[in-house]
């Protein structure tokens, strides 16, 4: 009874040998080198200096808005996309749990008991019982590596998981941001419109005034009308939008529409922008951007693939057997010589399958070059969003310090118009001229600000900030 089993361990020893050394067949991973340049081709003010961790996690506190931190807290709280994220990634650890156990045997235990009863003409006509209790167990051994390379697309696949949460993180805390922006632009709009409609009624009056009394014609009167109720209707469209901004952080903040409204009334400025922002060197993205970590954690996991197709076409090997206590009598079933065993050690290897698994292997390589461009395209992505953001923001603080300039030129020219109306030495074009050219150039300005909040949240964005490179923690910062 020795003898078998002596003669399944000298086979099963040498399979243990090859799995423990590690003979795994398929290519091994290496991280394509990437060529990016020196520095920023865009000029701008922004400065291509370290960026203090702190400040790039929590980007947003540049603005200095205790309102935009608490609205990014609720959002990276209970944003709805973020929770679906952090199930992938669970589901993500799961899958690579399941790979890892396919390392190990599988071991069961059975309890069974059988009566069988033969014909008396068939037969003898005997009932006879059958018990056993055994353990099972079997095992596939990784000679070739094929679940040791699964376990390489697994972890990969749950790092590119992570990723995928990160870059969500960064999305929803500068759309939440953006909109904010929109919701004090609109207030801010909104500001201006009703100064300015306040303003063209009491010139509506004053010409209605001077009509009466002669001073004027009926023609000033209606383009005076025409001025303010022209400017009148833009109100419910600004209402409109403001309105619409409320409602879309409320639902990236799992909120229902209007729950938020209480929280965003209140008057507030545009956040204003520090002068400069220093936004790293484009080696950094490489470390900073979430969508290029994704794509060669991706691309390592289809280089892995590789190999489990690979592993395929090699032979498998397989040990099974079983321990336990059989007898034809309970009472007999935990005697000594009820023990009973069996090893069994098998091999297959396919020798025709009409280039099936080779095709396979075909296959994964070429999605391998598919994950390899995809990688090299997300990396020239990050450097056009990040050039794009920083001439956006360096051309738009521009303007807005010319709008600054054309509004106090336009105010002074509004004011002297009307002092010459009044006084009768002008007629009343060039005060309806200087009042829509004022109006016009404030709602220039307010827009201007808030595109430049807006480029500063997409250049931050661009950059990958919002969560810490230094850090292994993956859940939302708040």
């Amino acid at each position: 009874m020795k003898y078998p089993l002596i003669h399944q361990l000298s086979i099963t020893g040498p399979l243990l040998g090859l799995t423990l050394s590690g003979c795994m067949v398929g290519p091994d991973y290496k991280q394509p080198p990437s060529s990016v340049p020196a520095n920023w081709s865009v000029t701008s003010p922004a400065k291509s200096l370290p960026i203090e961790s702190r400040v790039f996690v929590k980007w947003w506190a540049i603005f200095n808005d205790p309102i935009l931190s608490k609205l990014i807290a609720q959002v990276q709280a209970n944003n709805l996309d973020l929770r679906q994220a952090k199930a992938r990634l669970q589901e993500a650890r799961s899958r690579l749990g399941l790979a890892r156990a396919n390392l190990f045997p599988t071991l069961s235990a059975k309890a069974a008991t059988t009566q069988t009863g033969s014909s008396q003409e068939a037969g003898t006509g005997e009932t006879t019982d059958f018990f056993r209790n055994a353990f099972d167990a079997s095992w596939e051994v990784d000679v070739f590596g094929k679940f040791r390379r699964s376990i390489e697309a697994a972890d990969a696949s749950l790092q590119a998981s992570e990723e995928d949460l990160r870059d969500i993180l960064i999305s929803l805390s500068a759309e939440t941001a953006l909109n904010y922006v929109l919701v004090r632009s609109f207030q801010a709009r909104l500001v201006i419109t009703e100064a300015n409609l306040a303003a063209q009624q009491d010139t509506y009056q004053l010409t209605e005034w001077r009509y009466q009394a002669g001073l004027t014609t009926e023609l000033d009167v209606d383009q005076a009308m025409l001025n303010m109720e022209t400017t009148r209707a833009t109100i419910p469209s600004l209402r409109a939008g403001l309105a619409q901004a409320q409602h879309a952080i409320a639902l990236l903040a799992g909120l229902a529409p209007g729950t938020l409204k209480p929280l965003l009334s209140p008057l507030q400025a545009i956040p204003a922008t520090p002068v400069s922002v220093a936004v790293g060197l484009p080696a950094d993205l490489l470390r900073q951007r979430p969508d290029v970590r994704r794509s060669e954690r991706k691309l390592a996991a289809q280089t892995a693939q590789i190999g489990v197709a690979t592993a395929a076409r090699y032979p498998n090997f397989n040990l099974s057997g079983y321990i336990g206590l059989e007898a034809l009598a309970y009472t007999n079933l935990y005697s000594a010589s009820a023990k009973a065993f069996q090893m069994a050690a098998n091999s297959a290897l396919t020798l025709f399958d009409a280039g099936r698994l080779r095709r396979n292997v075909d296959i994964q390589s070429a999605l391998q070059e598919q994950a390899l461009a995809l990688y090299e395209a997300t990396i020239l992505q990050a450097l056009r969003d990040v050039e794009n953001a920083l001439s956006a923001f360096g051309q738009e603080q521009s303007r807005c310090d010319d709008l600054q300039e054309a509004v106090k030129a336009g105010q002074k020219a509004l004011e002297l118009a009307q002092r010459q109306y009044s006084s009768g030495t002008t007629d009343f074009l060039r005060v309806l001229d200087a009042q829509r050219s004022l109006l016009t150039v404030q709602n220039q300005l307010a827009l201007s600000e808030t595109e430049v909040a807006s480029n500063v949240i997409r250049l931050y964005k661009a950059l990958g900030g919002g969560w810490d490179a230094n850090s292994n923690n993956i859940e939302p910062n708040s």
